[in-house]
């Protein structure tokens, strides 16, 4: 039977990204899973409730400057790989582009040559001065330089190493033209059944970043308030743009109107959602995006940007707004707060697309059929 060992090393903190999402539901549903990683991926897998073998990389690092942490990591990753040389595993899953997943997943397929590279590429970074880079939008000029550069190597190391690819959305294809690519796409789970009364009027989930829009949205949100003073809009999540987000709600004075919960998982974000009536997706720079179907997976319509990747991931049960009008996409929300008719055909929409195709249990074993010569069924 086929053994896989997931590399998942560069994890850091509390929060949970959408590939630590993908990889954490492969390695419940798929058989013969081990995980190489960090002490901050072992929690995850508490989360989880994964029992799968574990080999620790590194412990919990704290260090405040990111970029450091990741070269702690990605060297403490190259050298605590040699433990796993005398085991040997089918398929080797770098679960991130990122350094500290990537190399030392090479390193093993090096040794190994035998074995078969998967390596995930969720998000290929825009040139620096594109418009739509959300780094130009928040001003962060350096950062959004770095990452673009960081990603010129690790292209260029995919494209030697690997032997699949892992994308979330068709247009990022291109990138890897002589490799086989799968599309994860993502799923959710079976939601639990909540009945609340409704708080809010509106709620974003996902990371604190310049790519999910979330800075815009308190824009967005601004808009809303002149014509509906009392909206409320929910927050969920963690990041690197928490205390500008703050600043931001002050300035405009939404401290009423806009409350933050940081990272919510299981019941309590599901709670969340069903004191919500819509889910905003405002993602100006995005691959995909998984969170929002998590609050569709309850029934609640969307409201999204028309993003090229959304196209084929939302085609129905979220309702578009040309990129990047604030003003339409506040207008969306009150079509439909306001217009139940309208309401009721888009959370019909959200419950079909998610019941249809985004279960993991379903997502889970369609990957796995691709991904193996003779489908090996899931757990």
């Amino acid at each position: 039977m086929t053994k896989m060992l997931f590399i998942a090393n560069n994890n850091m903190g509390e929060g949970q990204s959408g590939g630590d999402t993908i990889f954490l539901n492969f390695a419940k549903y798929w058989p013969n899973i081990s995980i190489f990683g960090s002490q901050e991926t072992k929690n995850l897998m508490k989360r989880y409730k994964l029992k799968n073998p574990f080999f620790k990389s590194a412990n919990a690092i704290n260090h405040t400057n990111y970029f450091i942490t990741e070269i702690i990591r990605s060297f403490i990753g190259w050298q605590k790989i040699d433990s796993l040389k005398s085991k040997y595993f089918d398929l080797i899953y770098a679960v991130s582009d990122f350094y500290p997943d990537l190399l030392p997943a090479i390193k093993y397929k090096i040794q190994h040559p035998h074995s078969k590279l998967i390596c995930a590429y969720y998000l290929v970074a825009p040139f620096p001065t594109d418009k739509n880079s959300p780094y130009i939008k928040t001003k962060q000029y350096l950062k959004g330089f770095i990452y673009w550069l960081s990603q010129r190597l690790s292209l260029f190391l995919v494209n030697k190493y690997a032997d699949i690819v892992f994308v979330t959305s068709d247009p990022d294809k291109k990138y890897f033209p002589n490799k086989k690519v799968i599309v994860i796409q993502g799923g959710v789970d079976i939601p639990p059944k909540i009945k609340s009364k409704k708080i809010y009027d509106a709620v974003f989930i996902g990371r604190l970043h310049p790519q999910k829009g979330v800075l815009g949205l308190i824009d967005i949100w601004k808009y809303v308030v002149k014509k509906k003073p009392k909206a409320k809009l929910a927050l969920i999540g963690n990041g690197a743009l928490e205390n500008q987000i703050k600043l931001k709600i002050r300035n405009y004075k939404l401290e009423n109107n806009i409350t933050m919960f940081g990272f919510k998982t299981g019941h309590e974000k599901y709670n969340i959602f069903s004191q919500s009536k819509i889910v905003l997706h405002p993602a100006i720079f995005d691959s995909g995006g998984m969170a929002a179907c998590e609050a569709m997976s309850m029934g609640l319509p969307g409201v999204a940007y028309n993003l090229e990747a959304l196209k084929t991931y939302y085609p129905k049960g979220m309702l578009k707004t040309k990129c990047f009008s604030q003003s339409q996409f506040a207008n969306n929300i009150h079509k439909l707060l306001d217009n139940s008719k309208l309401y009721k055909k888009y959370s019909y929409e959200a419950l079909q697309l998610v019941k249809e195709v985004w279960l993991w249990p379903k997502r889970s074993k369609k990957i796995l059929s691709l991904l193996l010569p003779s489908p090996t069924a899931a757990k």
